[in-house]
């Protein structure tokens, strides 16, 4: 069970807390830098938790239990704290929201077809949402560490949004999936 891509997507979880006390002070760009560092850091881990596990046979049900949690954890955690710290804020809460609802739907979608022993695989249009995704909430973190660059916000911002289309697309195809397993 503690294999090494396990203690990855560990770190990952045990990580989340301090990434959001340092996104906490918007208005500290240096924590907001120490926290896009982090974030990256974060980022490598969940690429290098599949890729060893993978390449050293050590795919686990632990981890394959963990690692779709850890990324949850990780995008609500920085969604809700830039919502919090008004980085994330008017309208744009709304690309927030449909991505946690996404998430939270998806999520609730699999567990159900899991007990009817159907699987769902990602499409490749749900890999894009989430590296779009995951490259907004970077954009957003790194603006804060670099005020004297407004185009970051705005950039990241666009990101998000269409991170949020793909998000409504993709949800759609996972619950068209799953409509054709519930009882009428």
């Amino acid at each position: 069970m503690l294999t090494l891509p396990n203690l990855l997507t560990l770190s990952r979880i045990l990580a989340v807390p301090l990434l959001a006390g340092l996104l906490w002070q918007p208005d500290w760009a240096l924590g907001y830098g120490i926290a896009f560092a982090l974030y990256c850091l974060m980022g490598i881990t969940d690429y290098f938790d599949g890729y060893l596990a993978r390449a050293q046979g050590a795919v686990s049900k632990l981890g394959v239990f963990l690692d779709p949690i850890a990324d949850k954890i990780m995008v609500a955690s920085v969604i809700l704290v830039l919502v919090a710290v008004q980085v994330l804020s008017g309208l744009s809460v709304v690309a927030g929201l449909v991505i946690l609802l996404r998430e939270i739907a998806v999520s609730g979608l699999r567990e159900f077809l899991a007990q009817l022993q159907v699987s769902v695989p990602v499409s490749r249009l749900a890999k894009w949402k989430t590296t779009l995704q995951l490259i907004a909430l970077g954009g957003l973190i790194l603006g804060g560490a670099l005020p004297g660059w407004p185009w970051m916000h705005g950039a990241a911002l666009a990101a998000l949004w269409a991170a949020a289309v793909l998000t409504l697309v993709t949800g759609w195809d996972y619950l068209r999936v799953g409509l054709k397993h519930m009882d009428s």
